[in-house]
């Protein structure tokens, strides 16, 4: 199959959609954007997160590069976890899905 500008564009949007196609995705990233945190404060900030669920969401997205692990040699040990360029560069992203769902989304309430 001959590739077209379509076709690769097609291409990335599914790529990018699978990385945060999480559940709970776009909730950990937004949290992320506010600052670096430890694992029971993302938690705690995602009310009705499993410990499961965001351990799934955090893996997911660091294998995609979007998240960085911070592991330091405390007693206990501590892990932050933060945005990479990458994940950083995703907030532009989110905030016109913000605008989209200001705009089109709240007719509906």
């Amino acid at each position: 199959m001959v590739e077209t500008p379509t076709t690769r564009c097609l291409s990335f949007i599914g790529t990018a959609t699978n990385i945060i196609s999480g559940k709970w995705s776009f909730l950990v990233l937004s949290q992320l954007y506010t600052g670096s945190k430890r694992f029971n404060q993302l938690q705690r900030a995602l009310n009705n997160i499993s410990s499961k669920a965001l351990t799934n969401s955090l893996r997911q997205l660091e294998s995609a590069g979007m998240v960085q692990r911070q592991v330091y040699p405390t007693v206990p040990v501590t892990v932050v976890y933060s945005l990479t360029d990458k994940g950083i560069d995703f907030q532009y992203v989110l905030r016109e899905m913000n605008n989209w769902g200001e705009r089109w989304l709240s007719e509906e309430e």
